[in-house]
């Protein structure tokens, strides 16, 4: 599975409304490195950060480990509200 499509299919499970979700991949000028941007409603962001940011980190650490076994060294997600 496509790393961006992971991390969308993961989000959207979270939160209530996930036509409200937008994951979209941006260049990096480290080849080595995939930037995932994801822009969730403000009102969703609890749900995706969680306790001391227990949600997110799981989800980054998730779609690291796809990374790793698609050969791909690194991922960065960054999580925006609108």
């Amino acid at each position: 599975m496509n790393l961006v499509e992971l991390t969308d299919t993961i989000i959207k499970k979270i939160v209530a409304d996930s036509e409200s979700v937008s994951v979209k991949e941006f260049a990096s000028d480290n080849e080595e490195v995939i930037l995932i941007e994801v822009m969730i409603p403000n009102s969703e962001m609890p749900k995706v950060i969680g306790k001391d940011g227990s949600v997110i980190n799981a989800i980054r650490t998730i779609v690291q480990a796809s990374a790793h076994l698609e050969g791909n060294k690194k991922v960065n997600i960054n999580i925006s509200a609108y």
